[in-house]
């Protein structure tokens, strides 16, 4: 399936978009050949093919939900800048 200059200029103004010349004849070439791709592989027989959610097997990765012992206060506050009144001093970013 061709995709001629016009569809090329059609979608440029849609997206708001100034193409060369020398690309819309580019990207013409290129869509072009990525629908012929698409037609030919649609032509496969995937009869026999179960469908797929993922291309590869998902597992959980979530470890297992354990209580441990959280870091010291004192090694927290060694850490930042600035600590004060049990909690990390962090610059004022919203006005």
């Amino acid at each position: 399936m061709k995709i001629g200059i016009t569809d090329i200029e059609k979608v440029a103004r849609l997206a708001r978009l100034e193409l060369s010349e020398e690309e819309k004849n580019e990207f013409s070439g290129q869509l072009s050949k990525i629908i012929d791709y698409v037609e030919k592989i649609k032509e496969l027989d995937t009869s026999n093919v179960k469908p797929a959610e993922h291309i590869v097997t998902l597992n959980n990765v979530f470890r297992k939900d354990e209580v441990k012992d959280s870091i010291p206060r004192t090694a927290i506050e060694e850490m930042v800048p600035e600590f004060k009144n049990g909690h990390i001093v962090v610059p004022k970013i919203i006005e």
